[in-house]
């Protein structure tokens, strides 16, 4: 990471953050979408395309789907064809919305890594379960998802997931963050995203070359050192003599 001068990630530590959390905007639509009737008969929706396990959430699934029935909409794990034309988001939102659950599974464990996959779950009034970033908590709600790695295997998360489904008021006490402010945790993030995330990107870059002395004239600057430079300059001769 020494040859870089700025980073740009989902890591809060980040010169510019590229989070997937939500403007103000967001948030408000969220919470003004009426929760749609779960009509579907599996409690559990999912959409995954990419084979990618670095979390194990392809052995989650496939365990949890022997305790609870699962609609598997994505090209992973697939079960169930989407209804109707595929309208993109909108139509992944109101097929989520039509379930009471929906499995939000990052495909890596790590800070800050919280995906729009929770996010998606809450836009369609559907309550998440959630596998992911140890601190997702910064991120969301409280009281807002159902932590995956809080249960000690597949088959209590399902008998958990049962007992929200009998349950009514338990169910339904997912929802209450709606009515409620967000968190201090979100609010003081969401003043700092209102500017696009390219804007903040050049803004810093002309700050930094403001800041940065000028090297001499017709001198070059060589960031990634001589040797590289030299490289860079021989490929570049043997690509123009071949040609």
């Amino acid at each position: 990471m020494r040859h870089f001068d700025i980073t740009m990630t989902h890591e809060t530590c980040s010169d510019v953050w590229m989070p997937y959390l939500p403007r103000a905007r967001g948030w408000q639509e969220m919470v003004a979408r009426p929760i749609a009737a779960k009509t579907e008969e599996a409690p559990v929706a999912l959409f995954q395309s990419a084979p990618v396990n670095r979390s194990g959430r392809v052995d989650f699934t496939a365990e949890l789907s022997r305790h609870i029935k699962i609609d598997s909409y994505g090209r992973h794990f697939h079960n169930r064809a989407i209804s109707g034309p595929d309208l993109g988001r909108k139509t992944k939102i109101e097929t989520i919305a039509r379930h009471r659950f929906c499995l939000a599974l990052e495909n890596s464990i790590e800070p800050d890594y919280v995906t729009e996959k929770i996010y998606d779950a809450f836009d369609a009034g559907t309550i998440p379960i959630y596998l992911g970033a140890p601190n997702v908590d910064e991120f969301v709600p409280a009281n807002s998802y159902i932590d995956a790695s809080a249960f000690p295997n597949a088959k209590h998360l399902a008998a958990y997931l049962q007992h929200l489904i009998e349950t009514p008021e338990d169910y339904e006490a997912y929802f209450a963050w709606r009515s409620k402010p967000l968190p201090d945790s979100i609010l003081k993030r969401l003043p700092g995203l209102e500017t696009p995330t390219f804007c903040r990107l050049t803004n810093l870059v002309r700050q930094r070359l403001e800041e940065r002395p000028h090297p001499p004239s017709g001198r070059p600057m060589l960031p990634f050192g001589r040797v590289s430079f030299l490289r860079t300059r021989l490929r570049r001769w043997k690509k123009k003599i071949s040609s």
